[in-house]
């Protein structure tokens, strides 16, 4: 199935699933996290949240999409990245991926789409995280049927470049 990176706002997708860099608490933060819970209903999405948390750096956990176009929305904990520890950072943000997209496939979804986990305020710089993302989706989609997009928001120009 295809796997798209695209610009745009992650709030406006028309997909089954689409996917919140959360913070471990799932509650409603700021960046992606707070557009997210606002577009959503914030009172109906924390109340959701807030049965299902805590969970751990790496696992995604699924609630309603509320007033999102999207079913679904897939809470996603990434690492804050430390350069001391890259290797286990990036184990983290493979395995928040690889989980939400396990969640999508349980739940049904034929399409989600990502916004890059662990980018913003949790520092993860912006290029590794693309390849992360891109590395472990691939991987994934070379054994599930599932149309994946990579919603990048923002300046993002130095990003893509190979």
């Amino acid at each position: 199935m295809p796997f798209n990176i695209i610009h745009g706002d992650i709030t406006k997708q028309r997909a089954d699933a689409i996917v919140n860099a959360a913070n471990t608490d799932l509650a409603q933060g700021g960046g992606v996290c707070g557009a997210i819970f606002r577009a959503a209903g914030a009172r109906e999405l924390q109340a959701a949240c807030d049965n299902l948390a805590p969970i751990k750096t790496g696992e995604a956990v699924i609630t309603p999409g509320f007033s999102l176009p999207a079913k679904y929305v897939i809470h996603a904990a990434g690492p804050i990245y430390h350069r001391q520890s890259a290797e286990r950072s990036e184990e983290l943000l493979r395995a928040a991926y690889t989980n939400s997209l396990k969640r999508a496939v349980e739940n049904g979804c034929k399409s989600v789409a990502f916004p890059l986990i662990s980018s913003g305020i949790y520092g993860y710089p912006r290029d590794e995280a693309l390849r992360v993302a891109a590395s472990a989706i691939h991987v994934f989609l070379a054994e599930h049927e599932l149309d994946v997009s990579l919603v990048l928001f923002g300046d993002t120009r130095g990003s893509l470049r190979g």
